[in-house]
């Protein structure tokens, strides 16, 4: 009897866990809108699309000398890393479907490598980012499984650049002195997994996401002035960002 009765404590005690386990998570899921906040680790790059004669060098329009005079052997992109923060706004669409919508400050940086035959020679280009970040996405789960479930997300952003002209105005400066330029407002894509793991009070959702630019972001005006500008034909920023969701 002592051991019948030992083994009916047990399974109440573990049932009573089970189902406690079940309420993990703050009852976010059961809401129909929830909120919270994020933070971001970004990778950045460029996507660097080359004209046909990039190497150069480039002629200076008002006269035949070169802009810079020696050709370019290559040009490149390395990874930078950056960050961001922001706010979580989440809409029940379905058991298996939710709406999301996470705006954010991003700070990260983009640079572009120089290399010209000229073996003393080399320019890196850093294009500072400093932005808000307003993404869309649905975010597709599979169902519950105790205190864990799997997602997929897709959708878009609009991001709006908010460094100031007068830190990017190069028109007074001479050509090798100018500047390589983003476009202020940009659209991306974006696509990624991810897992809610739900702790007592609140849910935790890590993420992995790749998000590229549409179009690109080249400001390409000056174009014939600027020798860091010239050999490019277009230019896509390509980020993958790590992502710890609070809710």
């Amino acid at each position: 009897m002592k051991i019948k009765a030992i083994f009916l404590l047990l399974f109440f005690l573990i049932s009573g866990k089970m189902r406690a386990q079940e309420n993990y998570g703050g009852g976010v899921d059961q809401e129909r809108v929830n909120f919270g906040f994020h933070f971001k680790y970004i990778s950045s790059e460029y996507k660097i699309q080359k004209i046909s004669n990039w190497r150069g060098p480039f002629n200076d329009p008002n006269t035949l000398n070169p802009l810079i005079g020696s050709p370019l052997v290559s040009l490149s992109s390395p990874p930078t890393q950056g960050f961001g923060l922001g706010f979580v706004s989440d809409y029940k669409i379905g058991t298996n479907m939710n709406l999301r919508f996470t705006p954010g400050m991003i700070f990260s940086d983009a640079i572009v490598d120089y290399e010209f035959e000229d073996s003393n020679l080399f320019i890196q280009q850093v294009v500072q980012g400093t932005m808000i970040d307003f993404p869309l996405g649905i975010k597709i789960k599979s169902n519950r499984r105790k205190n864990f479930r799997a997602y997929v997300i897709g959708g878009a952003k609009y991001t709006l650049d908010i460094i100031s002209k007068k830190k990017r105005d190069d028109s007074n400066l001479i050509a090798e002195a100018k500047f390589l330029k983003n476009t202020k407002n940009n659209l991306w894509y974006e696509a990624g997994i991810g897992f809610d793991l739900y702790f007592e009070f609140f849910k935790m959702s890590p993420e992995i996401k790749f998000s590229q630019t549409r179009r690109s972001v080249l400001l390409d005006f000056d174009r014939l002035e600027n020798p860091y500008v010239a050999p490019i034909d277009k230019l896509f920023i390509r980020n993958i960002q790590f992502s710890l969701f609070f809710e």
